[in-house]
């Protein structure tokens, strides 16, 4: 109920939620009332018309409070590499006794929103909500009225890290029934490199909670910046998510996400090409069972020439599970000797599971190479037929096939260590076990 959030927010504002610097409060404010203004979307929104947000509209979550969780409980979402620099937030807020930040090169910054902006005015100033604007979407308004805490990357120029930063947002068992809003802000400046890992993960299996977040990721000139986002909610829980991405000349930005939590859960992904000479690869998987909703949202703003930009989305549903896909391409008339390729694919595993997908393009250039397409189907009866006359049982032969088209994706993830636990959670998922 929007007038609950309203509600929430004065009593927010009134209780440290004017610190910071001095421009944060009006951005808070101004966020809020375009929320009250425009609502929770419905079915009669086209941006929203497969995303069944009614659950999340009509409950009513208190804001989320610290829970306790242990290092022991966090080793299974590690990756097996604890040492790596990791920043951990329980219920949407900086624990800094289970996070890990080791001496790292000069002039990085890595650590809480929340410090940030006590010590960090002039650089969120320039930054934070000039990205991801709160009107895009009224969970992106909720998200910059509440935003509190998060993460803060900061990589200056001609800085090489060495090993991924890892953002891990878990969510309590006592945190059933309230919301957490992170807003996170990547800053990889000019040829500079990083890979940053966000993962949502919980130790509340069949709880009810709603997380609402926003990252804003910056590209300089020529920098090189690796994003994996892993969302393995509650699959109870709603999940909104929204990233955004602004590159420079001459940058590189290679995106992963995996989609397989949440009774209902959406990532909008938006990336703008500011300049010439960029590349954007994007690759996602949603795995969805039982009754599942999973909506991917992408858009690629061509706004210069000579750039390329490459996207494949895969999805595997099974049961009475839903997924949504649409993804956009728009290249402006100046963008010419644009390369852009989408393509959905996705993998039904019952009769009664059902996608809605929608790739578009938008091109008002005539100098361009654009292609889309999208398919939705059953495994291939041949190929069956094939593996059970090598004497391979039926189930067995299916989850073969199946792991089959979502490794092309899961592949295509850079970090080993990351590649081989989503291959591991993959596999567990179709029931894999050869």
């Amino acid at each position: 109920m929007t007038e609950t959030y309203v509600r929430q927010f004065e009593a927010f504002a009134g209780n440290g939620g004017s610190e910071g610097p001095a421009w944060l409060p009006g951005v808070r404010r101004a966020a809020i009332e375009r929320f009250a203004a425009v609502g929770f979307p419905t079915s009669r929104d086209e941006e929203w018309r497969f995303t069944p947000v009614g659950p999340i509209a009509h409950a009513e979550f208190r804001p989320a409070i610290p829970g306790t969780v242990t290092r022991e409980a966090l080793a299974p979402f590690l990756f097996g590499h604890g040492e790596w620099p990791q920043l951990v937030f329980v219920n949407g807020k900086y624990a800094p006794e289970l996070s890990a930040v080791p001496a790292l090169p000069s002039g990085v910054k890595l650590g809480n929103l929340a410090r940030a902006l006590r010590r960090e005015g002039a650089l969120l100033e320039r930054h934070l909500t000039r990205h991801a604007r709160p009107e895009t979407t009224p969970f992106a308004a909720l998200n910059t009225a509440f935003m509190r805490d998060g993460a803060l990357v900061h990589v200056p120029a001609g800085t090489v890290l060495d090993d991924p930063v890892h953002l891990l947002f878990v969510t309590s068992p006592d945190a059933a029934g309230s919301v957490a809003h992170p807003r996170n802000l990547v800053i990889v400046e000019r040829g500079a490199r990083a890979s940053v890992v966000e993962s949502y993960v919980t130790l509340a299996e069949g709880a009810t909670y709603f997380t609402n977040a926003v990252t804003e990721v910056v590209s300089g000139e020529d920098a090189w910046t690796e994003h994996t986002r892993i969302q393995r909610e509650s699959e109870r829980a709603y999940h909104m998510g929204f990233t955004h991405v602004d590159q420079a000349r001459g940058s590189h930005y290679r995106s992963f996400t995996l989609a397989m939590g949440g009774a209902i859960a959406r990532h909008n992904l938006h990336v703008r090409l500011n300049a010439p000479g960029i590349e954007t690869l994007m690759y996602g998987l949603y795995l969805a069972r039982g009754e599942q909703v999973v909506d991917n949202h992408t858009a690629i703003y061509h706004d210069q020439p000579n750039c390329n930009s490459w996207e494949v989305y895969k999805g595997v549903l099974s049961d009475r599970a839903r997924a949504v896909f649409n993804g956009k391409v728009f290249v402006k008339p100046e963008a010419q000797k644009t390369d852009a390729k989408q393509t959905n694919r996705n993998l039904l595993l019952s009769p009664t599971a059902k996608v809605d997908t929608k790739p578009q393009l938008e091109i008002f250039a005539d100098d361009v190479k654009c292609t889309h397409g999208a398919t939705v189907g059953f495994l291939d009866p041949l190929s069956l037929f094939y593996l059970r006359s090598r004497g391979i049982p039926p189930e067995t032969a299916q989850r073969v096939l199946t792991y089959a088209f979502a490794a092309e994706v899961v592949d295509e993830v850079a970090l080993a260590p990351v590649r081989e636990e989503l291959t591991r959670l993959v596999l567990a998922r179709l029931g894999y076990t050869g």
